[in-house]
């Protein structure tokens, strides 16, 4: 065999293998939860449902999905306002009890003795650690435009998650039932040059989810690794849904099928078809998906710079 017959033995084998994982991920996400597979009711788990980050985005999407299943909800966030009026809406609209927890994850340790105070007595069936910050545009780490950022980035989207879970599973442990699910990031599966401590933090959140899940299960606790892509939120800064980038009602309906289904999941279709695109040019050469991720984030990080400066 020649080295050039070689090398296309080798390409083939890398797109089967590809295609072996696309095709093994579609019948998870697409097929597994329509037929039932390994389907979890959320609403036998528990009487409460706890979610952080409950105002906006998918924290909200994920209060008002598991208030339809008839689950009393315990909406955490920053701004009591905000938290208010959705509290209300979702009573109003199904019927269910809510509580509100307003506090800022990225301040202390002494946030957490608040909650565990306001948590005291409720049955929490499900927990979703959804709280999370990143940088306000992309920038190179060695010049980040708030002093605090990486600090609060970490409280944020790591201590949230640790001390939620130690305050919310004893609980599920002993009563021998439960789900967590934390949501992680595309990014911490992909390149995420100008988001470093980002995507850093969202693979300790994927990572630290794998295993609590593995040390529980027996336990009748189910840990889920969420690993959304970008969802048309205030976050991610994009106003209007797509294929490609859902809404969050849209990509929450479609994540929570996943439970039970799946450990660690996209949660959406296309964002796993966007993961199993750059995870192709990975097994050619890894240098092709960091360039391509890193001309992107550039060119947003260009157009930010940009607005800042006409401001």
């Amino acid at each position: 065999m020649s080295a050039m017959e070689g090398l296309g033995v080798f390409c083939m084998a890398v797109v089967g293998l590809q295609l072996a994982r696309f095709i093994h991920r579609f019948f998870n996400l697409a097929l597994s939860p329509k037929l039932g597979l390994g389907s979890v009711k959320l609403n036998s788990m528990g009487k409460w449902a706890v979610v952080t980050g409950a105002t906006d985005g998918l924290g909200k999407a994920y209060a008002e999905a598991l208030a339809k299943k008839g689950m009393a909800v315990v909406l955490i966030s920053r701004t009591q306002e905000k938290l208010d009026k959705v509290a209300k809406d979702i009573s109003d609209k199904y019927n269910v009890e809510t509580k509100t927890i307003a506090v800022d994850f990225t301040r202390g340790q002494e946030i957490y003795h608040v909650i565990e105070k306001q948590l005291q007595g409720l049955e929490i069936g499900v927990l979703i650690n959804n709280v999370g910050m990143s940088y306000p545009n992309p920038e190179y780490f060695l010049t980040p435009a708030d002093a605090t950022l990486y600090a609060d980035i970490i409280s944020c989207n790591i201590h949230s998650v640790i001390n939620m879970c130690k305050l919310v599973m004893p609980d599920m442990a002993e009563r021998k039932k439960g789900v967590v699910i934390n949501v992680s990031s595309l990014s911490a599966q992909i390149p995420s040059p100008l988001l470093t401590i980002y995507g850093a933090s969202k693979a300790f959140v994927d990572k630290f989810s794998i295993d609590l899940g593995a040390e529980y299960a027996e336990h009748g606790i189910i840990v889920q690794s969420i690993l959304p892509g970008y969802v048309a939120s205030k976050m991610s800064k994009i106003r209007k849904s797509s294929w490609m980038a859902p809404s969050p009602t849209t990509y929450v309906n479609e994540a929570l099928k996943t439970v039970g289904v799946q450990d660690r999941t996209n949660g959406y279709l296309m964002h796993t078809v966007l993961l199993s695109v750059v995870q192709s040019f990975d097994y050619i050469s890894p240098s092709i998906s960091k360039w391509i991720v890193m001309r992107v984030m550039g060119k947003i990080r260009r157009r930010a710079l940009k607005r800042q400066h006409e401001k």
